[in-house]
């Protein structure tokens, strides 16, 4: 799961409640805001989280630092 950092709290919540708290472990939260960034904000913010969301995404032991 990739969610802005001013809904981690929620989409941890969301997870559990699906019964998914190994989603919630594995997210990877990207700085907020997102709405009113500009396309190379958006792209600065991709960048930066890249190596994070490949991890959660392949890493077996769960990604940390996220």
């Amino acid at each position: 799961m990739i969610a802005s950092t001013e809904f981690a709290g929620a989409a941890q919540k969301q997870a559990e409640a699906l019964g998914m708290p190994e989603v919630a472990a594995r997210a990877v939260y990207v700085p907020h805001p997102i709405q009113d960034a500009t396309d190379e904000e958006m792209r600065e913010k991709a960048r930066a989280a890249l190596d994070a969301v490949v991890a959660a995404l392949t890493d077996p032991e769960g990604s940390e630092d996220s």
